[in-house]
């Protein structure tokens, strides 16, 4: 695939994503899908397979603590490099939990395509948040948020 169709590629997953249309956005990922998540959180490490992905990884762990109304991924993204093999990019979202807390989530990830399919992602994220807000295990010191937004 040429670098502008990873990129086209990734922008449908993006805009799918931040319209809820996760049986689309699942549809987009290949059979042998791998990604590897940052961290030592529960959903940190590798997962191979497309179920392994959206059955434990998005389904049980990530939606699975989630308000699913609520949910809004995608909610800003930006490409910050791509080739044609490959697409780097920033992006936000996540949404009230179940237990009443807050996943706002910025992630960074690279993008492997094989067949027209993302066939690999590693995800870099605030691995603290993710154990508070989808894990329970809250911080022994709590930090604020930063002041600013941070730019991309």
């Amino acid at each position: 695939m040429s670098r502008q169709d990873n990129i086209d590629l990734l922008n449908r997953y993006f805009t799918l994503m931040q319209e809820g249309a996760w049986e689309a956005v699942e549809a987009m990922y290949h059979d042998d899908i791998v990604i590897h998540m940052a961290g030592t959180t529960p959903a940190s490490g590798r997962l191979a397979g497309k179920a392994a992905v959206t059955d434990t990884l998005i389904a049980e762990q990530v939606h699975g603590a989630l308000v699913p109304e609520a949910i809004r991924f995608a909610s800003r993204w930006k490409i910050m490099c791509a080739d044609e093999v490959r697409v780097v990019a920033i992006m936000e979202g996540g949404g009230p939990t179940t237990a009443g807390d807050r996943y706002d989530q910025t992630y960074c990830e690279i993008f492997r395509f094989q067949d027209g399919k993302i066939i690999e992602m590693h995800a870099f994220f605030d691995t603290a948040l993710a154990e508070r807000a989808l894990f329970h295990n809250p911080l022994t010191q709590p930090r604020a948020h930063g002041v600013a937004r941070m730019e991309y």
